[in-house]
């Protein structure tokens, strides 16, 4: 499976779902769709990473390195939809503590302060 970044927008949050392999060769274009979200003053993301098939050292460094930034920013980025492979990845670097890791969408969204219970899905953004 390729590399995909679907960015979807609920209120004032952004959905980011990741798909495929995060390796060196794709953290440039993961880079750039938290990037363009941060330059748009969207700063509270969630980020779904429920099709990452794959994770290497580069894919981990990226995401570290963009959260860091989108805190920065006086942002927060939530995580959703860890599968075994990746959840395993983060407890061995211990990284599962820096990434707060939701059940779902939905939950995820409503822990962002003003945050309506549900939030509300836009469509998809290329």
């Amino acid at each position: 499976m390729s590399f995909s970044v679907v960015i979807r927008q609920a209120g004032t949050a952004s959905l980011v779902e990741v798909r495929g392999r995060l390796t060196s060769f794709e953290t440039h274009a993961f880079r750039d769709a938290i990037l363009g979200l941060l330059k748009r003053g969207k700063t509270n993301i969630v980020l779904n990473v429920r099709g990452l098939e794959y994770l290497d050292s580069s894919g981990i460094g990226e995401l570290v390195r963009d959260y860091f930034t989108v805190v920065k920013m006086g942002g927060a980025m939530r995580v959703v939809g860890l599968t075994s492979k990746v959840e395993e990845i983060l407890k061995v670097t211990q990284l599962y503590q820096v990434f707060p890791e939701y059940p779902d969408e939905a939950s995820a969204l409503e822990s962002f302060p003003g945050m309506p219970p549900g939030g509300r899905l836009e469509a998809p953004q290329a």
